[in-house]
């Protein structure tokens, strides 16, 4: 066994000052006595499943997106905090001075909407002290996945929980995640990059997940439309794809659940 992986996982990011720590927990409070259930997600959730510690800017909860405006309003209305609706597809924040919590519902590309599985895979754990479920490793994974910006890539992030907890991970769970977008291709992508970058583990993904995917891809013919899936995974970078060059922008329904005004408010925020 790899004495490195043998190293303590469960830990925490650095901690906020005492004012930012305060309005953090008293919102997980106020949601908890409001009924509200949410996930913690982000970079606590990357610091118990790795061990990786990192300073984090904000708390991310993660909400059913039927429970959103019921998360707003407690924060609001009882905390006294300012509620922003800042990405109505996706995401709302709740502002304290520079402090802010990200209430997610979604991903940016208006995938990987919180469900009941989500909540039926959490892991109990903590966020300084207080009580708090986990959003689960592979829904963590899976949005990570999705993230291919030219200023933000979460490659790393997808490896680093594929090493350390690859025996934990419910591999026939997350393909399922990802069969239903048709994004087999994605999670294939990083499964390669993690045996580049860890040779020595690739044995921590199953051969069968492998070739599943492969014969996935071997079965694949090319789609009818002249479509652009790129923007899934970058909201600047495939541009050009869908205003110039005639390719059909996969966000937009059918295929997709953003309209045309939340894809122009995305790009410019």
């Amino acid at each position: 066994m790899n004495q490195l992986l043998d190293q303590p996982l469960h830990a925490s990011p650095e901690e906020p000052d005492a004012e930012t720590r305060e309005f953090y927990l008293r919102s997980l409070s106020l949601l908890d006595q409001a009924n509200i259930p949410y996930l913690v997600g982000g970079g606590y959730a990357m610091a118990f499943y790795t061990g990786i510690v990192r300073y984090t800017k904000d708390l991310d909860l993660f909400v059913r997106p039927a429970d959103r405006d019921r998360a707003l309003n407690v924060l609001s209305e009882r905390g006294g905090y300012r509620t922003d609706l800042t990405w109505p597809h996706f995401l709302a924040k709740a502002l304290y001075g520079d402090a802010f919590i990200d209430i997610i519902y979604r991903s940016g590309n208006g995938l990987c909407e919180v469900d009941e599985q989500w909540f039926a895979h959490s892991v109990r754990s903590s966020v300084w002290g207080y009580p708090a479920s986990l959003t689960p490793i592979e829904e963590t994974l899976w949005t990570k996945a999705l993230v291919m910006e030219r200023d933000r890539f979460d490659g790393a992030d997808v490896a680093h929980l594929i090493l350390r907890q690859g025996d934990a991970i419910n591999w026939r769970r997350l393909l399922r995640r990802f069969q239903s977008q048709g994004s087999e291709r994605v999670l294939l992508a990083h499964l390669i990059l993690f045996g580049f970058i860890y040779p020595s583990e690739r044995e921590r993904v199953p051969d069968w997940v492998l070739e599943e995917l492969q014969e996935v891809m071997r079965n694949e013919r090319p789609a009818a439309e002249r479509v652009c899936q790129g923007t899934l995974l970058s909201k600047y970078m495939y541009v050009t794809s869908v205003d110039a060059w005639g390719y059909l922008d996969a966000r937009l329904p059918p295929r997709g659940i953003m309209s045309p005004a939340d894809i122009t408010h995305f790009l410019a925020t």
